[in-house]
């Protein structure tokens, strides 16, 4: 059965990977914008817009808090959802360009950064990356790319 806490995820876990995973979490946590909240989303530990912020919900799901970045444990590395990069694309190119200074590896499709240990990651280029995303300009982002798509509706919006 899925975890359906964050507590019951990391308990499920090596303590190796529960440590690896919680001092991600607490990244995340110092450089959260307020207005994020921290659960289980998609069977990942995830931080996102609550529904009360943003009732239009992702992908128009009215049942589905809008992700931000989620992180999970797979079986042969650890890996960062950047959900935040989708519609965001001069984000992302900051993301890597720091990354790249950072002297780490970037192992990453189009928004699933991998790595095998926590010291593969440059946390601290993650802990910037949330940090530049407060919720309203998330979700207005968010909100353009989903009207460029013809997607979204304004009266959906709060």
């Amino acid at each position: 059965m899925p975890a359906s806490t964050v507590t019951e995820y990391l308990a499920a876990l090596s303590q190796e990977r529960r440590d690896a995973l919680n001092e991600v979490r607490r990244g995340i946590n110092r450089a959260l914008p307020p207005g994020y909240k921290e659960g289980i989303q998609f069977g990942m530990i995830s931080w996102f817009v609550p529904l009360s912020t943003y009732p239009a919900g992702y992908g128009g799901n009215k049942k589905v808090p809008l992700p931000l970045i989620s992180v999970a444990s797979k079986k042969n590395y650890l890996a960062l959802h950047m959900i935040c990069f989708y519609g965001q694309p001069a984000l992302r190119e900051w993301f890597i360009a720091q990354y790249a200074k950072s002297g780490k590896k970037l192992d990453m499709g189009q928004g699933c950064l991998r790595f095998k240990t926590l010291r593969d990651l440059a946390l601290d280029v993650v802990e910037r990356t949330v940090a530049k995303l407060p919720v309203k300009e998330y979700v207005a982002g968010y909100q353009a790319m989903r009207d460029a798509m013809g997607k979204g509706r304004s009266e959906d919006r709060r």
